[in-house]
């Protein structure tokens, strides 16, 4: 790897006219780099932002106006809907929908593939028909298990904090789209708003994408045998998976109990990182989600030692 630059400005050229790069809240090294090799794996023009949410309020402030009425997934990512909620107060309103069949007259369609947490998949052949702008936040699939953009997405959302990086170190988004006048609106809106990456954490997503499809493989076999287990345990009533990724919800009694009983398993929110993690997801979101769901993220361990702890939990 190479040194990453840190630096927030650049002198201009003999003539005092500024080159490729001038001030790090409009572009910087890392993060091109980081731009390049992500728009080369979702076959777009890639742009980083602060963080995922900040990746989601690029793309509403760029697109969105008073209003606009939004169709949003039904148990998407509940950050979405939490900002949806605000921007009411600038005439945006939204309505949720279930995302697995036809959505309603809307300006921007936001779906999420899968849902995060309850992991349902939108219905592209409905989207396709749809008059609105398709957004997509496809941080669970990653490019690896979807091209949303070639399934009808107009823009495509990362929280590149999750398995893009892999690592649990670096707080990231993205947003990915094919139409040139999408992306140059977003990157206006981006520099304004001052919501560009980190360099350290642009390049822990160059480094994250080296690995992503040996990471996404091995996280896909184990949360794949997990949830096979899952659904023969008696304390389980129902397991959640879509059949590819890390990231399964099951439901329990009480998500309390079991989340504070694992030892290997880290206790903790987020997911798509090397350790496993897993959480109660109420607490966050209320009744929006089952009570007794719980949220599960594969990390890369072993499979039987991930396993012997959640049985143990279960059990506890």
């Amino acid at each position: 790897m190479e040194p990453v630059d840190r630096s927030t400005i650049w002198p201009y050229d003999e003539r005092g006219e500024p080159g490729r790069f001038y001030y790090s809240r409009y572009d910087h090294p890392a993060g091109v780099a980081a731009e390049t090799a992500l728009g080369r794996r979702e076959g777009g023009d890639a742009l980083l932002y602060a963080s995922g949410m900040g990746a989601e309020t690029a793309v509403l402030l760029a697109f969105a106006r008073p209003g606009t009425t939004v169709a949003l997934a039904e148990c998407c990512y509940y950050g979405t809907s939490k900002l949806l909620g605000l921007l009411e107060g600038w005439g945006i309103s939204y309505v949720e929908y279930d995302q697995t069949g036809e959505p309603p007259d809307a300006d921007i369609v936001w779906v999420e593939a899968p849902a995060n947490p309850v992991l349902t998949m939108p219905d592209w052949e409905a989207l396709r028909r749809h008059r609105g702008l398709v957004v997509c936040d496809a941080t669970v699939a990653t490019p690896v298990y979807l091209q949303a953009l070639d399934e009808g997405a107009d823009v495509v959302v990362h929280s590149a904090t999750k398995f893009l990086t892999g690592s649990h170190d670096a707080l990231l988004g993205a947003t990915v789209t094919r139409d040139p006048e999408r992306s140059a609106r977003l990157r206006e809106f981006r520099g304004s708003a001052g919501i560009v990456s980190a360099p350290d954490a642009a390049a822990a997503l160059v480094r994250g994408l080296d690995t992503l499809d040996e990471r996404m493989a091995r996280h896909t076999e184990t949360a794949a045998e997990l949830a096979r287990r899952l659904e023969e345990h008696p304390a389980v009533s129902l397991v959640r998976y879509p059949g590819f990724s890390g990231l399964i919800s099951f439901d329990v009694e009480d998500p309390r109990a079991v989340e504070t009983s694992t030892e290997l398993i880290l206790n903790a929110t987020s997911l798509g990182g090397a350790r496993s993690t897993m959480e109660s997801r109420h607490r966050w979101e209320g009744d929006r989600i089952p009570a007794g769901l719980l949220r599960f993220s594969a990390g890369l361990e072993d499979v039987d030692a991930l396993w012997a702890d959640l049985e143990q939990a279960l059990e506890a």
